[in-house]
């Protein structure tokens, strides 16, 4: 059987990756012209959602202003309202992986993005998560992986959490990317991560378990440098 040692962690980040790929693909690290092209679609533009300020959003986020515009350029091109909602999340995942389902995957992911629990991800919502994801220190990075796995956010994950999670990422690209898998191959990998994460074996994994045994493993330490210099 394939050895798939980290997919649980890893693949959170390699999937994010993706995610970037996507935005790169409907062209929202593209230059832009004017330095005040975007400044003034805030002011013209009728869409649901105004986002704040760019000077708002430069002071919160990780981003230059003329990396905020670009980012808008494109999130209102895709997204004319001023929002994303869950569809559009599972759209984007189900074109990466047409043969699997990633629709549970999408949802957890849209969650971890949508921080009002509204229903909805607005050009803040959005600037922040890359912010961090892309900009962010290695307890910043975590931190947002340990968010999208704690599904109840009550501050720890459970055996139960996990194994959505990993059933989502094997629905998503494990029956499809290595059809020789074990039907049982989800709950394996969420022993393996408890035995390395749940240090007191109390069976729920800590933020600060979770950070201390990610800082521990090359491999994942590895995986981080992915988004170093996307934009």
């Amino acid at each position: 059987m394939l050895n798939l040692d980290g997919l649980e962690i890893i693949a959170v980040l390699v999937v994010m990756a993706l995610f970037i790929k996507v935005l790169e693909q409907f062209g929202m690290f593209e230059p832009v012209g004017g330095e005040d092209s975007v400044e003034d679609d805030f002011e013209l533009s009728t869409v649901c959602h105004r986002p704040e300020s760019m000077d708002k959003l430069e002071e919160l986020t990780k981003f230059t202003k003329k990396e905020l515009q670009v980012l808008y350029r494109g999130f209102k091109n895709e997204c004319p309202s001023g929002v994303v909602n869950e569809d559009n999340f599972k759209t984007i995942y189900s074109q990466f992986f047409p043969q699997g389902d990633s629709s549970m995957y999408a949802h957890f992911l849209f969650e971890a993005f949508d921080t009002n629990k509204n229903g909805s991800v607005s050009f803040e919502d959005f600037v922040f998560g890359l912010s961090i994801i892309l900009r962010g220190t290695i307890n910043d990075r975590l931190n947002w992986a340990f968010n999208l796995y704690d599904l109840n956010k009550d501050g720890c994950i459970t055996k139960e959490e996990m194994l959505d999670i990993m059933k989502s990422i094997y629905d998503m690209m494990g029956k499809c990317t290595y059809p020789s898998m074990q039907e049982d191959a989800p709950i394996e990998h969420v022993e393996s991560f408890f035995q390395k994460m749940d240090q007191n074996k109390d069976g729920v994994v800590t933020i600060e378990e979770f950070i201390e045994s990610c800082k521990k493993d090359e491999n994942i330490m590895q995986s981080m440098q992915l988004f170093d210099n996307v934009i």
